[in-house]
């Protein structure tokens, strides 16, 4: 799961898809963008930004539709109720269309150098990249203390039944590359909920997951969506939805995985055999234009002897 991945896997040409969910977020979610795009310019990187209001009371749809009108690679999806994270990330998911989809938060939480560091290691060829604020190398600031002690009992519970050094599993802001999240939709889940779906989900697919430390900072303004007490019962009728399908049809999700390496060398090898026909064919030609020169250059120079005889 986390073996460093070989070159021919290696992918440098990926459009970002930066799926953001929010709801009541009209004083972040300014900020949280342009500074994003911002970045993402500087570096180059491909991209396109899909805004997902989920049917906020202020005026975040405002701003999010003034957004878009100043970015052509801004799209806003305007839900209607029923509200929920999860359905807001699914509505994002089906509006993306770039080859590698990270999920970012709306209040300014995520760290938009973090967001390139994802998109960098996809390109090298990792299927997904899961950000941590508890390893060496993370910065985090003003974590509740409650819901830091309720996320650290949660998250060594998933290590403990997953058998997995992935640490911040519960965390929304995560990397996949498009295709290895399709593998595992649908996506059931309406709430907070979804993020262990998308996680595990890839996790008990086997694929190719890199962790890297993140920094996360608390908002500055507004207060946090997420209830422990409601969303308690959710995670757990997740983990156990996870867990049951990793525990009964794991052979058969290693086979599915096994296949898709197989495509995957297939289709390079393919690409390979491509470019070296057409490096052949080109060579034959090159041959032909000298060839061709040689002789004409040869008819050119007439012995004068013979011309005068």
């Amino acid at each position: 799961m986390s073996i460093e991945p070989t070159s021919e896997f290696a992918q440098p040409n990926l459009l970002l898809s930066v799926v953001i969910p929010a709801y009541n977020e009209e004083k972040n979610l300014k900020s949280t963008v342009t500074s994003l795009v911002t970045l993402l310019i500087e570096e180059r990187v491909p991209y396109e930004i899909i805004i997902v209001d989920d049917s906020s009371r202020d005026d975040t749809a405002k701003v999010a539709q003034t957004l878009r009108e100043s970015d052509c690679q801004i799209k806003l999806v305007r839900r209607t109720p029923p509200r929920g994270f999860g359905r807001a990330i699914r509505s994002g998911l089906a509006a993306a269309s770039g080859d590698a989809i990270i999920i970012c938060m709306a209040d300014e939480s995520d760290d938009p150098r973090d967001v390139v560091t994802y998109y960098r290691k996809l390109q090298e060829g990792y299927d997904a990249v899961f950000g941590s604020r508890f390893i060496r190398g993370s910065v985090v600031r003003d974590y509740p203390r409650l819901k830091l002690v309720v996320n650290r009992m949660v998250n060594k519970t998933i290590q403990w039944m997953f058998w997995c050094k992935f640490n911040d599993l519960t965390n929304a802001f995560k990397a996949y590359r498009r295709d290895v999240l399709m593998e595992c939709a649908p996506f059931l889940s309406c709430h907070f909920n979804i993020t262990l779906e998308m996680s595990l989900g890839v996790l008990i697919r086997h694929h190719n997951i890199a962790q890297i430390p993140i920094n996360w900072y608390g908002r500055t303004w507004g207060s946090s969506n997420l209830s422990l007490r409601r969303m308690g019962r959710r995670y757990l009728q997740t983990l156990l939805k996870v867990y049951s399908e990793w525990i009964l049809v794991s052979d058969d999700l290693i086979e599915d995985r096994l296949a898709h390496h197989r495509n995957m060398e297939a289709a390079q090898e393919n690409h390979e055999r491509r470019l070296q026909e057409q490096s052949e064919r080109l060579s034959r030609i090159e041959k032909m234009l000298t060839s061709d020169g040689t002789e004409k250059q040869g008819t050119s120079h007439v012995n004068p002897e013979e011309s005068h005889s």
